[in-house]
């Protein structure tokens, strides 16, 4: 038999045409791979964007029929910035939400997030929008801590989370070394509970965790340390480089109109600063002097379509839960009533907190039948300054901001025109003339202070049902 032999010179080029032909085989029988779409093509495609967060009092929360929280209005607002739906998915851990985050591109971490460069290596993260501190927590009565460097050697609790662990390095470096106490099942809310509540000595907290509770627990202090403030940002995918750009100019956007501070204020800036003092008293008298009037302000309450928590911070407000109350200006009782107005209701002794509560509910509801071109938002709230500085200073303080060109249904609007009021400037042209503007303004942020914690207790004891007031409206408009 004939064998065929190749001349050796051949060898190289017969096989390079040989893998050549294998190449374009193969090239023809694979299709090629089309580039996976963008996570904000994906948003945009589905018509929705999946907002990734923690179930707390800082990223999201259902009170009665509604949902809140500070990433929640956010997201919200960037969903409508893009045109979508919003849809959320909750997760308790970092390690938990970036693994929902690689199963669906189209989603983004919105959970009061801090950038660390641990995280930086499983998503990215937009511009940053905020920057929160490190707080210490202990309790009032704690004489042992009154300066940061007093942490040492004590055991300090705090969320196992690593913007924690780091700032606790830092501390080491300054030569402040507390007893490390991690929880991987505790919030840092539930933290600073269990400060105020003696059950824990020391706890850490960042700024806005602080700022969300600080009217809640007020048997707490709070030490700043001085460590570097972390910055705040939402993550995404880490191949949404498109989303990312989107997000920062949402960002900037919302800062510049003015959302992100009404937003921001909402949460952290809405409630005043009470003091340590008036909070106390509140807590105390809530608790020894509301139960006797509690049955009369809830059938008022009920009887109007208000939130009965509503009305029982509006009297503690007006007299401090006292029946036998009387102003300089001539009211009376738990709802400061004048005669007039009494007269005007058909009462006949205000002194009996069962009629002082039921007229002064029902003026509340014609203030609020008034302003009825106000949404539900701001018509409370405004309803409120009207109960207390009579309807027509409102009804100037509406006009003057007509001619500021502000919103005159909005509250941030009459809460900048009111106090205008009493400067002759303003006053000398309006109907019903000097007006102290500065005291409904302080009223309604006092009343929305106590509205709050009540409704704070409600939600930690979960023992209420109740309409809901302030942020929207009665739950029927008689």
């Amino acid at each position: 038999m004939h064998q065929m032999t190749i001349p050796r010179d051949l060898y190289k080029p017969a096989l390079f045409l040989l893998c050549l032909c294998f190449s374009l085989l193969w090239g023809c029988d694979t299709p090629e791979t089309p580039a996976p779409a963008s996570p904000l093509d994906d948003i945009l495609n589905a018509g929705e964007v999946i907002m990734i967060t923690r179930n707390n009092a800082n990223c999201y929360y259902q009170y009665r029929d509604r949902f809140a929280g500070f990433e929640y209005d956010l997201a919200r607002a960037f969903a409508d910035y893009l045109g979508v739906t919003l849809k959320v998915r909750v997760a308790d851990k970092w390690d938990q939400m970036s693994a929902l985050l690689r199963e669906a591109p189209g989603a983004l971490i919105a959970a009061n997030t801090v950038i660390t460069a641990e995280r930086q290596k499983q998503v990215a993260f937009s511009e940053p929008y905020t920057e929160i501190s490190l707080c210490i927590i202990t309790h009032r009565e704690n004489r042992n801590i009154r300066k940061i460097g007093d942490i040492s050697g004590h055991r300090v609790h705090f969320r196992n989370e690593s913007p924690y662990r780091q700032w606790l390095r830092t501390l080491k470096k300054q030569g402040i070394v507390p007893d490390a106490v991690p929880h991987d099942d505790l919030d840092t809310e539930e933290l600073i509970a269990q400060v105020a509540e003696k059950k824990i000595g020391i706890a850490l907290a960042d700024s806005n965790s602080v700022r969300l509770n600080r009217q809640y627990y007020p048997q707490t202090v709070t030490l700043s340390a001085t460590v570097p403030r972390a910055r705040l940002a939402w993550g995404v995918h880490p191949r949404g480089h498109k989303l990312r750009k989107q997000i920062s100019t949402f960002f900037k956007s919302v800062k510049q109109s003015g959302k992100f501070s009404a937003i921001w204020d909402r949460y952290y800036a809405a409630s005043p600063e009470l003091g340590h003092v008036d909070v106390d008293a509140f807590h105390r008298r809530i608790k020894t002097r509301l139960p006797r009037y509690l049955p009369f302000i809830r059938d008022a309450a009920g009887e109007y379509g208000f939130d009965w928590r509503l009305i029982a911070a509006q009297a503690y407000q007006e007299s401090h839960l006292n029946p036998q109350a009387r102003s300089k200006n001539g009211a009376y009782g738990l709802m400061q009533i004048t005669s007039a107005a009494g007269r005007a209701q058909n009462a006949t002794d205000l002194t009996d907190p069962r009629q002082n509560i039921h007229t002064g509910v029902r003026h509340l509801r014609e203030m609020y039948d008034f302003f009825d071109r106000a949404d539900a938002d701001e018509r409370m709230k405004i309803a409120l300054a009207a109960y207390n500085v009579g309807q027509g200073h409102i009804l100037d303080a509406r006009i003057l901001a007509r001619s500021m060109n502000l919103n005159p249904d909005k509250w941030s609007s009459l809460a900048r025109t009111l106090p205008l009021l009493s400067r002759k400037k303003y006053y000398s042209e309006a109907l019903y003339g000097y007006c102290r503007g500065t005291e409904p303004t302080e009223y309604v942020r006092r009343v929305t202070a106590y509205y709050n914690i009540l409704k704070h207790r409600s939600r930690r004891h979960k023992t209420e049902e109740a309409r809901p007031a302030l942020q929207d409206s009665p739950a029927t408009d008689q």
